[in-house]
Parts: C-alpha cells; structure tokens; sequence
C-alpha cells in the first residue's frame, strides 16, 4: 500500500530541481501525510490523511473513550 491520502488521493509528485549552475536533476514532492484515527465505514481505522483534508473537515475522527473506572463511591451517593 503506497502512502496516499484516504480521501483525496494526494501523493509523491516528481519534478525537478535546477541549481544557478543550471544542472537538473531529479526529485520528488511529497505530500504532507498524517497517520491518524478516523471512522471508515462506522468503525475507528488508523489511516494515511493529508493535512488539507484535515482542515478541511473531511475527517471524522471517532469519540474518544474515558477510560476510568467508576468508582463505588460516586456511583452510591
């Protein structure tokens, strides 16, 4: 699996790169790529997201969990 945006497909661009001297030589752009947690199809997946689509709203990421137990205490009174 090539790290590509989930939702708009952004990946490595190539071009190129010219010195003063003006020799060329190759390179590549790459796109600003997030491993996050996000909901696909109803579940949490981690998943590769370009930053665009996170400003965007694009993403939904899922509710976060309290992972405290409750206490006996609390739940009494």
């Amino acid at each position: 699996m090539s790290k590509r945006c989930e939702f708009c497909d952004k990946g490595t661009v190539f071009g190129r790169s010219i010195s003063h001297a003006h020799n060329v030589t190759n390179r590549s752009f790459k796109a600003n790529l997030q491993k996050i947690r996000a909901v696909v199809a109803g579940e949490a997946k981690r998943i590769w997201v370009c930053t665009r689509c996170l400003r965007s709203g694009k993403v939904q990421k899922p509710v976060v969990r309290n992972w405290k137990p409750e206490s006996s205490d609390s739940a009494a009174t």
